[in-house]
């Protein structure tokens, strides 16, 4: 027999009833009924009930072994009585009476319960990470993980990408966010980078002669955590294509994110999800912030904002009408059968407007033909006839108000949006709506120096190409970029590159770069295009994201393994850490600390 195990503890069954068995695992939880002593041991599998009775060699064993104890028992399967099978496990219709028992490993007193869901909070959960992963659900979620890679690694090859690694000590970028330095012993004063994307890699692959590549590429970026992205460090499905068009890659990639979705919907889920079936709606991104409010819409709200900025312009309502003539725009965020609510309803979003740093905001409710409210009197007859076609509302329902200079109605319009949907019960539940955000500016003006600065990804190509550049306005010119969005998060941004050098040098030179600038910060990429470059493109859609959303969680900390906290440290292992003086002196490096306060 094994000395471990002939079977896993989630492996037994009533057709092992006689069956000698040795199992190994945890101590999960234990049960003392006076003569009896049940023991729940558990490993990655399952767990099976083991049994002993007082007078057997083996009780104070198991009497002894605290929770978590590792222990190996040996006996026999039989099965349990009628009245006391566990239906909520697959091993509830037997147990193993226990013969002989070992302990493999003695557990101390824990510092947070396994065998319980009880929050425990991020300091202790990330300290004792490898206890906290012990657990069933966040077990699960990482198995969850692991099992996503691999149907997102067997679909993109069956999609006819090949597999390929990047380095992951490169040099410096001096686009996006903070690099995380590594220091070079070889070469004192200069350092290394970790990549915070594979993205010149990628493109030179295509360069390189290969056509389809993939990676389920790690990235670093020194950026401040939040729920939806790590500090640190994340995973993304990175793939570049060559001779491909903005539809060849939405091609490509739609059936293995549906396929990835569609397999994995019902995890940790009451019934499995509904998915968005290729091909994917595609909004352009002034369409987007207009309807929606924002460049990742969340498509389970029905709600759409419209433009009824002609309708309020010369009314007698002074805020409106004025503001608009100084240039500002009003936004309508429909709110349907909003008339069935109280007016202490309508008070209550107007101080939560309050408290965004709004004037309010203001409301019309159509009732009997007519519209009623503090400013409905502002609107004859045929502007709220134009406004309930604008808004494509009824009697019955109501709509608010947002009156801004554009960007800023856009954004309070689109949070109105969301309150509001969640306020009225309105977003569609078990499904996943995935859209592609395409038609992005390439250009944008900076609001500090009024000056022209790209507004995206500055490698990517302008639609138009040269031509555009050289003839229109470059706060006119789109760029091939885009944004796939799943239920209100980006999963990645991706555009068709700009391959041909002299339409960098013209784009970069419309954003004030000069070509020695460019030359100097992305010689190895524009080298490159100088000897024949493939028209290219590609997408990098995040996995910790993916699988977050799958798994129906909150924070991106429930589906990695070892994830650090929102300061950017790993509390299990003590980093970042000092390191000693003697090190310090073979990379050449004297500290230079800011001082203490006091």
């Amino acid at each position: 027999m094994h000395p471990y195990r002939t079977h896993t503890c989630g492996q037994l069954r009533a057709t092992h009833a006689g069956v000698p068995a040795r199992l190994s695992g945890w101590v999960h939880r234990k049960r003392d009924h006076g003569n009896l002593l049940f023991v729940d041991l558990r490993d990655h599998y399952g767990i099976t009930q083991c049994v002993a009775d007082t007078g057997s060699a083996v009780f104070g064993v198991l009497d002894d072994a605290k929770l978590e104890t590792v222990l190996t028992l040996t006996g026999k399967v039989v099965k349990r009585s009628a009245e006391t099978v566990n239906p909520n496990i697959p091993t509830g219709e037997v147990e193993l009476r226990v013969e002989e028992a070992k302990v493999e490993s003695a557990a101390d007193a824990l510092p947070l319960q396994v065998n319980s869901d009880m929050d425990y909070g991020e300091e202790v959960r990330l300290k004792y990470r490898f206890l906290d992963l012990r657990r069933e659900k966040v077990h699960r979620n990482i198995m969850l993980r692991s099992e996503v890679i691999a149907s997102i690694r067997r679909r993109m090859i069956e999609q006819g990408f090949t597999e390929f690694q990047t380095p992951i000590l490169t040099a410096s970028s001096p686009e996006g966010a903070r690099d995380y330095l590594v220091p070079s012993r070889v070469h004192p004063g200069t350092f290394y980078a970790l990549p915070q994307a594979p993205q010149m890699f990628k493109q030179l692959l295509m360069v390189s002669g290969f056509d389809r590549y993939f990676q389920i590429a790690p990235c670093f970026r020194d950026e401040d955590g939040r729920a939806d992205r790590s500090p640190g460090e994340f995973y993304q499905l990175d793939f570049e294509m060559s001779y491909a068009t903005q539809e060849d890659v939405f091609a490509a990639i739609e059936p293995v994110l549906a396929g990835v979705f569609e397999e994995f919907a019902g995890f940790n889920k009451d019934k499995p999800w509904t998915v968005t079936k290729p091909p994917f709606p595609r909004l352009p991104f002034e369409e987007a912030m207009l309807q929606y409010g924002i460049d990742k819409p969340d498509l389970r709200n029905p709600l759409v904002i419209a433009d009824v900025t002609e309708i309020w312009r010369g009314t007698g309502f002074k805020i409106f009408a004025g503001a608009i003539e100084k240039g500002a725009v009003v936004r309508a965020i429909p709110a349907p059968g909003g008339a069935a609510q109280p007016r202490s309803w309508y008070d209550k979003l107007n101080e939560w407007a309050r408290e965004q740093g709004q004037g309010g905001l203001g409301y019309i409710v159509f009732e009997a033909g007519a519209g009623k409210g503090p400013i409905a009197k502002f609107l004859d007859e045929a502007r709220t006839a134009q406004l309930k076609a604008a808004t494509g509302l009824k009697d019955g329902d109501a709509v608010f108000f947002v009156c801004n200079p554009k960007d800023q109605a856009a954004k309070f319009a689109g949070e109105a949006r969301i309150r509001i949907g969640r306020e009225l019960g309105l977003y569609e539940t078990g499904c996943f709506k995935f859209c592609w955000i395409i038609d992005f500016p390439m250009y944008e003006l900076n609001p500090d120096t009024g000056k022209i600065d790209f507004s995206h990804n500055p490698f990517s190509m302008p639609q138009g190409g040269l031509d555009a550049l050289d003839a229109n306005d470059p706060l006119t010119i789109k760029a091939f970029q885009y944004d796939i969005v799943c239920n209100g998060v980006e999963l990645s941004s991706g555009a068709i590159r700009n391959h041909r050098p002299d339409i960098m040098y013209k784009a970069f030179a419309i954003a004030g770069y000069a070509k020695e600038q460019l030359e100097a910060q992305f010689s190895g990429l524009l080298n490159a295009f100088k000897f024949g470059a493939p028209p290219h493109g590609g997408s990098a859609p995040g996995i910790d994201r993916m699988v977050m959303l799958l798994a129906n969680e909150p924070n991106l900390r429930e589906v990695v393994a070892f994830p650090m906290n929102q300061q950017a440290q790993d509390l299990l292992m003590g980093a970042p850490a000092p390191v000693d003086e003697k090190r310090l002196r073979e990379l050449h490096i004297r500290l230079a600390l800011p001082a203490k306060k006091a």
